[in-house]
C-alpha cells in the first residue's frame, strides 16, 4: 500500500500553520456527518486533529471518506485552516485549526472494535487485558508509558551526574531461594540442572562493590513466584542502587536527591529534604504498620499502664503478661451509631483479634459498656491518653503486641476511608528504620530474615546476635510515600564470618551456605568493602505518580492476579519435543 508519509504528528498543527499543506497519519477516533460534510477527528500517540472531507472541495474524496469508520489507519494530505469562529475545541492543543482534506488513502480498515477506545472506558479488565493492543491506544494508557519512558530518562540522568554507572547482571542465575519461590529455567546443555531468573540482582551487585565499582544502579526486571494483587506482578521492574564506603545516611541522601527530581519534573511538586525518620518501633506504635500513611493523623496511644491494674480481666491480664491495649480517638466518633459501632466491631474480629472496646466521650461525659468494669475515672484516663475531644470516640484493642498494633493499623486506615480523612492531592515521604534484623517463624521453628539474609546488624547490637537474636536491629532503611513502601534497602554484611553467622541464625547450614552462596563468601575474603544500597519498586513508584490504583495500569503486558497473559494466552503447553530436550517428564 502506497501513502504519502506524514509531515506532522496529531498534536502538533497550531494557527500558525494555517495555509500550509500537510500530511497525517492514523487512527480515525470520531466520525460526525454534519450538513452532507465530514468531520473526523484523527489520532495518533502525539494527539488528534479534526479532519473535514467537503464535497464542494473533492466529490472523490468525500465518497471514499464515507467508507471511513473508528479505527481505519489512513493518510491524508489537505490545506491547515483556520475553524469558523464558535467552533474551536479548547480542551485539544489543535482545536483552533482543521485539515481540508485533498487526498485520502486508506492504508488498513479495521473490525468493530471490542470495546470503544474511550478515555473513560469502564469495562472488564480482563476483556482491555486480552485486548491489550487496543487498550494502549487509550490516551490514559499512552499517558502512563510516557510516564514510565520519563521516569527511565531523569534516573539515568541524575545517576550519571553522581558518577554510577549501569551494569546489566544475569537474567539466568543460580538459585538461591529465600523468601518469594524461584522461577526455574532448565539447562538443556547441563541435564538436570536449573538457572533461576532473578528476584533480585542481590548477590551481583554485592559482587561489583567487591569488584571495585563503587556506585552501581540498574534499570532491571526481577521475578517472583508468589501470589498477585493489585500492587505485585510475577515480573517486576526495579531501580538498583549499590555504593560502597557509605552509611545509611549516604543512600538515604542520593535516594532523596531522585526522589526530590521525581517530584519536581513529574509532579511540578518541591519537597524539602531531608525526608522525617521513624525507627519501626515508632511507626507500629504509632501508626501500626512499617509503611504508614501520615497524611492524616489518628495515631495511637498506649493505655497498658492505665488499664494493668483495673477491674476488667480482658486488659488487666493481657497486660500483665506483657501485651498491649493501646487504640486511638477518631474526631466526631461520639456520633457512631449502634449499627456502625457494631460494623467497626465485626471488621475488627474479621482481622483475627476478640474485638473492639470503644470509650465515646460526650458533652455529658463517658458513654462506653466498659465503664462498669473499668470505671470512670480510668475511662476518663484513656481518652486523654488518646487525646479525645468532647465529641469523639477511642478505639481500643488488647492483644499481643505485634498483634494489637497491626490491627490498629488496619483498624486506622478503615477509618481514614470512610470519614474521607485522606488528601488524594497531598504527597507525603518519609524513612522507616531500625527494622529488627529477624522474625520467628513458628510455622518454619526459626528465625528468618525481617529483609534478606545479606543485611547487616547495628553496631550496637552485635552482642544480641549470641544472647536474644530477634531483639537485634537491623542497618535496613524503607523510604515510604503515601502508606506504600516505594524503596528499600540496607547496609550489607562484608565480612564472611558475619555472614555465616547470620545464615547459620537463619537455619542455613555450612553445606548449604557454601553451596549457595559460596562464591560470595569467597569473595568477601579478597578485600571487600563496606557497601549498601536501595531498590526501587518502580512499577509502584510509577502508580503512585499516575494517580492510579494498579500496577497493571502502568505496565505494558500484565499478568492477571491468577498470572495469565490473556492476549497471547501464556502460560501455555509446549510441544513434547522440548520437553525431551530438557529432559522433563510431566507427571
Amino acid at each position: 500500500m502506497q501513502y504519502k508519509k506524514r509531515t506532522h504528528t496529531g498534536g502538533e498543527l497550531r494557527s500558525s500553520h494555517i495555509g500550509q499543506v500537510v500530511t497525517l497519519t492514523g487512527w480515525v477516533d470520531t466520525r460526525r456527518d454534519l450538513g452532507g460534510v465530514i468531520f473526523i477527528d484523527l489520532r495518533d500517540r502525539y494527539g488528534k486533529t479534526q479532519i473535514v472531507f467537503n464535497p464542494k472541495f473533492s466529490e472523490t474524496i468525500y465518497s471514499l471518506a464515507k467508507e471511513l469508520r473508528t479505527e481505519f489507519v489512513i493518510s491524508v494530505t489537505g490545506k491547515v485552516e483556520k475553524r469558523p469562529a464558535g467552533t474551536e475545541n479548547p480542551k485539544l492543543g489543535t482545536g483552533d485549526i482543521d485539515v481540508l482534506v485533498e487526498e485520502l488513502t486508506i492504508i488498513n480498515k479495521a473490525e468493530t472494535t471490542p470495546f470503544p477506545i474511550d478515555d473513560k472506558l469502564d469495562t472488564n479488565e480482563d476483556l482491555r487485558l486480552k485486548y491489550r493492543y487496543l487498550d494502549l491506544r487509550r490516551a490514559p494508557m499512552q499517558a502512563n508509558l510516557l510516564l514510565r519512558h520519563q521516569m527511565y530518562q531523569i534516573t539515568r540522568r541524575y545517576f550519571d551526574e553522581f558518577n554510577f554507572i549501569e551494569v546489566e547482571t544475569p537474567v539466568l542465575m543460580k538459585s538461591t531461594p529465600e523468601g518469594a519461590r524461584d522461577f526455574l529455567v532448565p539447562s538443556r546443555i547441563n541435564p538436570g540442572k536449573f538457572y533461576a531468573l532473578p528476584q533480585s540482582p542481590q548477590t551481583y551487585k554485592q559482587i561489583l562493590m567487591v569488584a571495585g565499582y563503587d556506585r552501581y544502579f540498574q534499570i532491571v526486571k526481577c521475578f517472583r513466584d508468589e501470589d498477585l494483587r493489585a500492587d505485585r506482578q510475577l515480573e517486576f521492574t526495579q531501580i538498583d542502587i549499590e555504593m560502597s564506603f557509605v552509611d545509611e545516611i549516604d543512600i538515604q541522601t542520593i535516594v532523596e536527591g531522585l526522589m526530590k527530581r521525581f517530584m519536581k519534573e513529574i509532579k511540578g511538586i518541591d519537597v524539602t529534604t531531608p525526608f522525617p525518620r521513624l525507627t519501626y518501633k515508632e511507626a507500629m506504635e504509632g501508626y501500626g504498620s512499617d509503611k504508614p500513611d501520615l497524611r492524616f493523623d489518628l495515631k495511637f496511644a498506649d493505655f497498658s499502664d492505665i488499664v494493668k491494674d483495673s477491674g476488667f480481666k480482658v486488659f488487666a491480664e493481657n497486660a500483665k503478661k506483657g501485651g498491649v491495649v493501646a487504640g486511638f480517638a477518631v474526631p466526631g466518633g461520639a456520633s457512631y451509631t449502634r449499627n456502625q459501632m457494631d460494623n467497626l466491631v465485626d471488621f475488627t474480629k474479621s482481622l483475627g483479634v476478640g474485638g473492639l472496646a470503644y470509650i465515646k466521650l460526650t458533652e455529658k461525659g463517658i458513654d462506653s459498656a466498659i465503664e462498669k468494669f473499668l470505671g470512670n475515672e480510668i475511662c476518663k484516663q484513656i481518652c486523654e491518653a488518646a487525646g479525645a475531644k468532647p465529641g469523639d470516640n477511642v478505639l481500643v484493642v488488647s492483644d499481643a503486641w505485634q498483634k494489637t498494633y497491626s490491627t490498629l493499623g488496619t483498624l486506622r486506615l478503615e477509618i481514614a476511608k470512610r470519614m474521607n480523612l485522606i488528601d488524594e492531592n497531598k504527597w507525603n515521604l518519609h524513612w522507616v528504620v531500625d527494622f529488627p534484623m529477624f522474625d520467628y517463624s513458628e510455622e518454619e521453628k526459626r528465625h528468618v530474615a525481617m529483609h534478606h539474609p545479606f543485611t547487616a546488624p547495628k553496631p550496637e547490637d552485635l552482642a544480641l546476635l549470641d544472647t536474644d537474636p530477634t531483639k537485634a536491629r537491623a542497618r535496613a532503611y524503607d523510604l515510604v510515600m503515601n502508606g506504600n513502601e516505594v524503596a528499600g534497602g540496607s547496609i550489607r554484611i562484608y565480612d564472611s564470618a558475619m555472614q555465616s553467622k547470620v545464615f547459620g541464625l537463619l537455619g542455613i547450614g555450612t553445606e548449604e551456605a557454601k553451596m549457595k552462596f559460596g562464591f560470595m563468601l569467597d569473595a568477601f575474603k579478597y578485600g571487600a568493602p563496606p557497601h549498601g544500597g536501595i531498590a526501587f519498586g518502580f512499577d509502584r513508584l510509577a502508580m503512585l505518580f499516575a494517580g492510579v490504583k494498579s500496577i497493571r495500569d502502568v505496565i505494558a503486558f500484565p499478568k492477571t492476579s491468577s498470572g495469565i497473559s490473556l492476549m497471547d494466552d501464556n502460560p501455555s503447553e509446549v510441544d513434547k519435543k522440548q520437553l525431551d530436550e530438557l529432559h522433563i517428564k510431566l507427571k
